[in-house]
């Protein structure tokens, strides 16, 4: 079996990749060229599936042991599977073949990295800035070291020097942004942003530039100006795209989000999460059809994407297909378990089923992950509201004040149980405590009073604290 030349076609790529494993799973001996090899591995590197691309660096290096980009992937493989000493020795072995060459190097210094060995990998890395030209890149992942390292000084100062050789870098802004927003810098470094600006007007990069720390300072009406300056100079700037969408989110202008994501879609090929966030668009317009199908398409290109399954069990539930919505919930959850979110998504779902256990067990888990959500502790109490348990209804809410004392709707919350529950002294104490904190959340217990003797003696109270 023998490539005569290299084909980077998507249907060669994957035609490659199924010859190969059916070579595997025979048992045969075949020759591939090593384009081809690299060809099948970057496949694997792809999809994430590193242990494949290890067995396929392997069989391409039993035929070609001097290949430098075989050995720089399966070390990289190794490397990403937490197998740093077999990376680094196979990283000796490439300095051997090639003593010169920067990317060895740049991976050991990578390695050191993800080891914690923070200090030999900024000295590793900046080896390399003598001999490449790709500085900008060097820098940013010194910076990320010294951030991993807890320097947020030295961090900062790496990502200036990658954004002085290249503006465009984008992870090196984002990383700025988020090391000045840490040390409490970001503020007083728009001078430092709006240099790049002064020094051209012109440039969609140093537009972007500032938008990003208007973003992480949450002046979002600031934030969109500069990226919509970004896209007049760029038109075909995804990113700023991307962001502008994700900026008039925040400012609740869902039809202009949506319109700058299929601006996106338009200009660069679909992702996962910018499907999503298409979907996210017309979810938060009620849309939920098309906020479903947007949400499945991100699931159909990458089914790992739990955003994507999440999305799609939200808009069944605002359907009321409960039954539905838990599968898709179910799934995300198994994506990431640590999500607290999902869980109380999960428990809601089990309660408008009448799965009181499980409605129960997830709320729990939420609350282990995330404590400090006062959603949660509203929706678990209604759970034995709903059932006339207003002793466990209250208990509910007292854990939740426990955590957040300063929330006063879970005061007001409480009011409810402990007056249906005949304890209306203690209901006008855990009044009065909410009335101090936020006085107008007070109205939503006119949801759950309607007699007219309960009214008037909440309002003597409520007209009190009024008066102040």
């Amino acid at each position: 079996m023998m490539e005569q030349e290299f084909d980077d076609r998507p249907g060669a790529i994957q035609d490659s990749v199924r010859r190969f494993e059916q070579m595997l799973q025979r048992h045969e001996e075949s020759f591939f060229d090593l384009d081809t090899y690299e060809q099948i591995v970057e496949h694997y590197l792809d999809e994430g599936k590193f242990d494949e691309a290890i067995h396929a660096c392997g069989k391409g290096l039993d035929q070609y042991p001097y290949s430098l980009e075989l050995m720089l992937h399966k070390a990289h493989c190794l490397a990403n599977l937490q197998h740093y000493d077999e990376a680094l020795e196979l990283l000796d072995r490439a300095s051997l073949f090639n003593p010169t060459d920067t990317d060895v190097r740049y991976l050991r210094g990578t390695v050191y990295s993800l080891m914690g060995d923070y200090e030999q990998a900024i000295r590793m890395m900046e080896e390399v800035l003598d001999t490449t030209d790709e500085k900008d890149d060097v820098y940013y992942h010194i910076g990320l070291a010294y951030q991993s390292w807890g320097k947020y000084p030295e961090a900062i100062a790496s990502y200036k020097e990658s954004i002085q050789h290249n503006i465009g870098n984008e992870n090196a802004l984002y990383e700025l942004a988020f090391c000045l927003d840490v040390t409490g810098e970001l503020e007083a470094s728009l001078d430092y942003y709006q240099q790049f600006i002064d020094n051209d007007p012109f440039s969609h990069s140093a537009w972007y530039n500032i938008g990003i720390a208007y973003s992480k300072l949450e002046r979002f009406e600031d934030a969109a100006q500069a990226y919509e300056y970004a896209t007049f100079i760029k038109a075909d700037f995804a990113s700023a795209h991307f962001n502008l969408g994700n900026t008039h989110m925040n400012l609740g202008y869902y039809e202009r989000a949506r319109d700058c994501y299929e601006l996106v879609l338009k200009h660069e090929e679909p992702s996962p999460e910018a499907l999503c966030c298409m979907g996210a668009s017309y979810e938060r317009m009620e849309q939920y059809d098309k906020a479903i199908r947007y949400y499945k398409q991100s699931i159909k290109l990458d089914p790992l994407w739990d955003e994507g399954w999440y999305g799609v069990g939200v808009c069944l539930s605002e359907q009321d297909k409960w039954f539905e919505s838990l599968h898709f919930l179910r799934n995300a959850l198994k994506l990431d378990e640590k999500n607290a979110e999902y869980w109380l998504a999960v428990g809601e779902t089990e309660r408008k089923i009448g799965n009181t256990m499980s409605s129960v067990e997830a709320y729990q888990q939420s609350a282990d992950l995330d404590p400090t959500n006062p959603e949660l502790w509203l929706k678990w109490s209604l759970l034995y509201y709903e059932q006339g348990d207003m002793e466990k209804a209250f208990k509910v809410v007292q854990s939740g004040i426990d955590e957040l004392p300063e929330e006063a709707i879970l005061y007001y919350q409480g009011v409810i149980y402990l007056i249906n529950d005949g304890q209306y002294r203690e209901g006008f104490l855990y009044l009065e405590t909410g009335l101090i904190l936020d006085y107008d959340k007070h109205t939503l217990l006119f949801d759950y009073f309607t007699n007219l003797e309960t009214q008037k003696a909440l309002n003597r109270i409520i007209e009190q604290y009024r008066k102040k």
